[in-house]
């Protein structure tokens, strides 16, 4: 404790007051920020949810994240551009790619592969960006044991009405092809442990779904114990 005596001159009288005030503390201690960590993010979902369309919102949001294009054998949509929305390989040179090693993870899904190419996630990482993966249900399985530390979103629909319509409005499958879909779907929701968030997305909520996800990966940095991604 410190006391200062002050003069003040009321009405011609000087009058002298005692100003107490408390001395200068030193802080022995670090005060902790948020660690700057890359995180690895995975968006899945059952077939027909969206998540073409969620990856295509963040990246017109223009956020900090490394986009990972995945590698497919099936044949390009109406509308699909190589090296933007997947890397198209043929079989052959999908199991080549396979055989020399060239995947993080890969997958025989729906009678076609896909794939996560090992080398642009790794790149990502090592250059501080967060990484975000559109991935199926057996590609995010495999990302988690993999990495006990990445972040995985499941994005589900508001009804089962609501999905099926959106899964047929694609017209880009035959009835055996939409029944498989249905069975695995069921599949992927009676497995949902494996998940971090269930986020749903909306007909026509596009920008809703995209705010949940974004203050997820922001609550994620400001974690007190950061995910450390090792791959």
């Amino acid at each position: 404790m410190r006391v200062l005596n002050h003069t003040l001159t009321v009405l011609g009288e000087d009058i002298t007051i005692q100003l107490i005030g408390k001395t200068r503390m030193d802080i022995d201690f670090e005060l902790k920020q948020p660690e700057q960590t890359s995180l690895l993010i995975v968006i899945s979902g059952p077939s027909g949810i969206g998540k073409d369309a969620v990856v295509q919102g963040l990246r017109a949001r223009h956020l900090p994240f490394h986009f990972v294009i995945t590698a497919t054998s099936r044949q390009p949509r109406k509308c699909e551009e190589d090296g933007v929305d997947y890397f198209f390989y043929s079989k052959e040179t999908f199991e080549a790619m396979i055989e020399s090693g060239e995947f993080l993870e890969y997958a025989h899904v729906y009678s076609d592969y896909k794939g996560v190419p090992k080398a642009q996630v790794r790149q990502a990482l090592d250059s501080g960006e967060d990484v975000v993966m559109r991935l199926d249900f057996q590609g995010a399985k495999t990302i988690r044991e993999l990495c006990a530390d990445a972040i995985l979103i499941f994005l589900t629909a508001k009804s089962k009405d609501e999905w099926l319509a959106r899964l047929q409005s694609r017209r880009s499958e035959s009835d055996e092809e939409l029944a498989l879909r249905i069975r695995t779907a069921k599949q992927e929701y009676d497995a949902l442990d494996i998940f971090d968030y269930i986020v749903l997305n909306e007909h026509d909520q596009l920008d809703r779904t995209l705010d949940v996800i974004e203050s997820i990966i922001t609550a994620e940095h400001h974690r007190v114990h950061p995910r450390k991604v090792q791959l």
